[in-house]
């Protein structure tokens, strides 16, 4: 029902709190008052009573009348905008702009009626000014000189349309997608790293003519083991896992005594044969082995120029890297939940924070040494990458939130909601709804921030990167929260500051000359999808979500221009999986289905059976005599007739790989994550095997458009034939 407190409605309106939603069904649902009233609480309201909540009230205006300027203003180019001032009543106000490149611009005043305001004692007067117009994009600051102070906040100017970078230039692009730790080399370290992707990405560009290398978010994990699965939990968004650092490419591992690689070559074999037998992605065998060849190669040193490079990176890294790599220390010796720490030590802040990186000065030096290794071993990634022609080469992955125990919330504790957790309401593919364990950033904090940390974060991960995939772009919109204690259908959709956001996100990709796709799937209002295309954001569309307003699978001369196409995606299992309803099946074994299984099954087979009989009608799949390899390659062929200027392939259907990464809603009960990438006969294959891959010549050619695609052919060698 809805909210009958006015005051907790006003509060609800205040704190961009939605009191009611459109579930997957279609039907208006509304949030109680014990969600909207927990929800508050993780912005520190009180609103348990409405005596309390009407104080919060006036508090809530009274704060913003106190403030002489707004924390941050963030405009789009050559739009209006005007913003409050706040002063004395009757003082004189000037306004101006210092410009991010060092020059300055005057505000001019613009007509304000609202009437002076008492507010603790002061009387109070507020003006509006305008943004001038022909600003440049950037970051500006505003100057409010008044009686005898001056105060300054931000100003963003951002790009009103980002569109695809200059060098894709009028040209559909493809690229396939993959898991980075799951395609390794025979000489890696059991799990695929930075090497192998630049390989990875020499093999699809100069063998398969792909034109970037979409990969899992990279994001830093914890220090110790048990390392967390889930590339899209991490630990800090802003850092590298080193797991994918290849400890002999670093130049120092030459440098090394005959001893010292021999020991090296002895600690990479005892983990090969140790992982020989192994079915999964053993990601802490991987890192406690490639640790200790990453000390000894550590500790042998650097020339002059390469430890002047390394103390570049330190400084322009600055606070943030050094406190990173002290919770890496920190969670050395305390465990990865800083939560459970000593007092003293939960704030990195604290004099005893300070005093211990003092003491470990060393092993924090280590851990950012780890951070600049693996910032340009990515950086050599993309290099290779751009070398061989391709024009974006590698698009990373940012995923959407952190663990709640992480470097990130530690570093940055004041910015994350307390008492809630990110998910998503029920909706088809998880009727259960999702609760992913993920503190959300406080909108309000991120704006007294001047949303520097989303800035930073956006900035480091374009940096060795030609594109970024936003996963869930909708969090920059709404995010569903759920307080503690409460079931994943009882939270409610919280609003960001979406212009502020994706203006950020659109400036950084603009200054990098980036790629920007957003992942816009499940439950998303009309309007959104709408804004993006505005701002040149793609948006991404996967086949079988894609339905007219019939309900029937949507043509492909009716898909999206700016958008990411592809047949599947990591929440899916690949092709010959989906084919075979294995996605069904493990959600009933799961006990995330609310229906039958055979009814499940049933409508999953009528939506395959509508898209396969569409590409039987347009001549692209004979009806007779042909194999799931076949119905792959004619479903892919239909992302060919789509108007998308960005086609994605799985590296899993280019190998015919059917199990799954990752199946929503769930932690250990299947090994999310922990997949290694497999052929059609379900044998693991290795980053060389690719490189005689028949099945994956046949695909990229027919994504290339190529006349005639390879068949499979069984080669004799004769006996002339060495």
């Amino acid at each position: 029902m809805p909210l009958i407190d006015p005051a907790l409605r006003d509060l609800a309106g205040l704190y961009q709190i939605s009191t009611e939603f459109w579930d997957w069904k279609g039907h208006r649902t509304e949030v109680d008052d014990a969600s909207v009233i927990a929800v508050l609480s993780a912005f520190d309201v009180d609103a348990s009573t409405p005596e309390k909540a009407r104080a919060a009230v006036d508090t809530y205006h009274a704060r913003i009348w106190q403030r002489a300027l707004p924390p941050c203003v963030v405009v789009e180019q050559g739009a209006p905008k005007t913003f409050p001032v706040h002063v004395r009543a009757g003082a004189a106000a000037h306004v101006f702009l210092r410009l991010e490149d060092g020059g300055t611009v005057d505000a001019q005043q613009v007509e304000n009626l609202s009437p002076d305001r008492e507010v603790e004692g002061e009387l109070l007067g507020e003006a509006s000014f305008a943004v001038p117009e022909g600003l440049p994009l950037g970051y500006h600051r505003i100057v409010l000189r008044s009686d005898d102070r001056e105060v300054e906040s931000s100003l963003v100017v951002t790009p009103p349309w980002l569109g695809f970078p200059e060098q894709m230039g009028n040209k559909r692009i493809w690229g396939y997608a993959t898991q980075l730790y799951s395609i390794a080399s025979r000489d890696s370290w059991g799990v695929g790293d930075l090497t192998d992707l630049a390989d990875l990405a020499v093999w699809s560009s100069t063998q398969q003519y792909a034109s970037y290398m979409l990969i899992n978010p990279l994001h830093a994990a914890e220090p110790v083991p048990p390392m967390e699965p889930s590339p899209y939990l991490p630990s800090s968004r802003r850092y590298v896992n080193p797991l994918y650092i290849r400890p002999e490419a670093i130049p120092e591992y030459a440098s090394l005594s005959s001893a010292e690689h021999e020991a090296v070559r002895g600690i990479r074999q005892d983990l090969t044969d140790d992982l020989a037998h192994s079915e999964a992605v053993e990601r802490d065998a991987s890192w406690d082995a490639k640790r200790e060849a990453l000390e000894l190669v550590f500790r042998a040193g650097r020339k002059n120029p390469r430890e002047m490079a390394f103390s570049d990176f330190q400084r322009r890294e600055g606070r943030q890297l050094r406190d990173f790599a002290t919770w890496c220390v920190l969670s050395e010796k305390y465990g990865s939940s800083w939560r459970e720490w000593p007092e003293s030590l939960r704030r990195p802040s604290s004099p005893e924070v300070a005093e211990f990186a003092t003491d470990n000065t060393e092993l924090v030096t280590f851990y950012m040494w780890l951070q600049w290794i693996a910032d340009t071993q990515l950086s050599s990634a993309q290099q290779a990458a751009k070398d061989t022609g391709m024009p974006i080469g590698i698009v990373s992955d940012l995923a959407v939130g952190v663990n709640a125990d992480g470097a990130e919330t530690w570093a940055l504790h004041s910015v994350f909601a307390n008492g809630v957790a990110v998910g998503a309401p029920p909706d088809p593919y998880n009727q259960s709804g999702q609760n992913w364990g993920q503190p959300p950033w406080r909108p309000d904090r991120l704006a007294d921030l001047a949303y520097a940390p989303f800035r930073s974060m956006v900035a480091g991960i374009l940096r060795h990167s030609g594109g970024v995939r936003v996963d869930h772009i909708i969090g920059l919109f709404r995010l569903w929260w759920i307080p503690d204690g409460y079931g994943p259908q009882q939270g409610a959709y919280v609003r960001y500051d979406h212009e502020a956001l994706v203006g950020i996100l659109a400036l950084e990709a603009h200054r990098a000359g980036a790629l920007v796709i957003g992942e816009d799937l499940g439950t998303v209002e009309p309007w959104v999808r709408d804004y993006l295309r505005r701002r040149g954001i793609l948006g991404t569309s996967i086949l079988w979500f894609e339905y007219d307003h019939e309900g029937k699978p949507l043509a492909p001369e009716y898909w999206r221009e700016y958008c990411m196409a592809s047949v599947t995606t990591h929440d899916l299992p690949p092709t010959e999986g989906y084919l075979a309803h294995d996605h069904v099946r493990l959600r009933y074994q799961l006990g995330l289905l609310t229906e039958s299984l055979d009814s499940e099954i049933e409508a999953d087979a009528r939506e395959q059976s509508a898209v396969i009989g569409m590409l039987e009608e347009r001549g692209a799949l004979p009806q007779d005599d042909r194999d799931t390899e076949d119905i792959t390659l004619a479903l892919h062929r239909l992302l060919t007739w789509t108007p998308s200027r960005v086609l994605c392939v799985s590296l899993a259907d280019a190998v015919g790989e059917r199990r799954t990464q990752n199946q929503p809603g769930t932690i250990d009960e299947y090994p999310n994550w922990r997949v290694p990438l497999a052929g059609a006969d379900g044998k693991r294959l290795y980053l060389e095997d690719l490189y005689s891959s028949d099945r994956a010549r046949r695909l990229s050619a027919m994504m290339n458009g190529f006349q005639s695609v390879p068949e499979v052919r069984k080669r004799t060698v004769s006996n002339d034939e060495g």
